[in-house]
């Protein structure tokens, strides 16, 4: 690699931090509605012409900008958990999961692009950017409980009694995973995400300020349940 390319390089790089920024600060200044190939152009100093040399267009770049914060929240999870690297089980999933309640309520903004952008099937993952990094999040918490399904099986349901359909959305799903878990035991996972999740994106999106002003001792609650249902030990922060 020459020097003049590599130089050539870095200025693109730089370029494109410098645009992400810009439409970051567009994001949480005024919404998502502000975020526009031209607005973004006019706060890097270039035309809206211009801005298509680095994004093919607005969906472009609202992709590459939701990467850097699904990366962005993957890290603070990835941190919490390498911070407890000696804790027991229980303890690192309960540091990751307050870790990623603690980014989306400090980034609401750019929390509420990532619940509008949805992670692709396993078995269906595009190669772009957005889901690679959305992969790298949702595998934070998918590592640590097959870790403890393989050390520590949790309870799981018969499933001969769940309906047929949930039995075969199950065994894709399990089979996507290339069998880290298996139906019964992807069951429990994907149940406890959807209430961590979706208790979270209540939360983040105010869905529920007509009742709460602070719903921190709600979510301990819910990972005090989750524990029980996963076998762990509760632990409060």
């Amino acid at each position: 690699m020459s020097a003049h390319t590599s130089r050539r390089q870095r200025l693109r790089q730089a370029t494109l931090e410098e645009i992400h920024a810009a439409a970051r600060t567009l994001l949480v200044e005024q919404g998502s509605a502000a975020v526009t190939i031209n607005a973004v152009a006019r706060r890097v100093g270039m035309s809206g012409p211009a801005l298509y040399h680095y994004y093919a267009g607005h969906d472009e770049l609202v992709g590459a900008v939701t990467a850097d914060f699904f990366r962005e929240l993957a890290t603070a999870m990835e941190q919490a958990r390498d911070a407890h690297a000696g804790a027991p089980i229980g303890g690192r999933m309960l540091a990751v999961c307050r870790a990623m309640r603690a980014w989306a309520v400090a980034h609401p903004a750019e929390f509420g692009w990532i619940f509008a952008s949805p992670i692709a099937p396993p078995n269906r993952r595009p190669d772009s950017a957005r889901h690679q990094a959305a992969l790298r999040f949702e595998q934070v918490l998918l590592d640590l409980t097959v870790e403890l399904w393989r050390t520590r099986p949790f309870p799981v349901p018969d499933l001969a009694g769940l309906p047929a359909s949930l039995r075969e959305q199950l065994s894709a799903y399990s089979a996507a995973i290339d069998g880290q878990l298996p139906p019964e035991a992807a069951h429990v996972f994907l149940s406890c995400w959807i209430r961590l999740y979706g208790l979270l994106c209540m939360e983040v999106l105010h869905q529920l300020d007509f009742a709460y002003t602070d719903l921190e001792p709600v979510f301990e609650e819910c990972l005090r349940d989750l524990a029980a249902a996963l076998g762990l030990d509760y632990e409060a922060a």
